[in-house]
C-alpha cells in the first residue's frame, strides 16, 4: 500500500498534469488567432492536451 502511496504522489505525474494542460490551454488560445490553420492546430493541441491529461491521471490511480 505504501508503494502505491508514493507512486501517486511521485512528482513526475504532476509535471506532466501541468504540461498537458498547458498544451490544452495553448491549443484554445490559438484557436482565436488570426491565421489560416488557427483552428484546426488548435483542436488537435486541445486532443493532445486532453489524452496526456487522461494518461497522466491514470497513472496517478494506477
Amino acid at each position: 500500500m505504501a508503494s502505491s502511496t508514493q507512486n501517486a504522489n511521485s512528482e513526475k505525474h504532476y509535471i506532466a498534469l501541468i504540461l498537458a494542460i498547458v498544451v490544452g490551454l495553448v491549443g484554445v488560445f490559438i484557436r482565436f488567432a488570426d491565421f489560416g490553420l488557427a483552428s484546426a492546430i488548435g483542436n488537435i493541441l486541445m486532443v493532445v492536451g486532453s489524452i496526456l491529461v487522461l494518461r497522466a491521471v491514470f497513472a496517478i490511480l494506477k
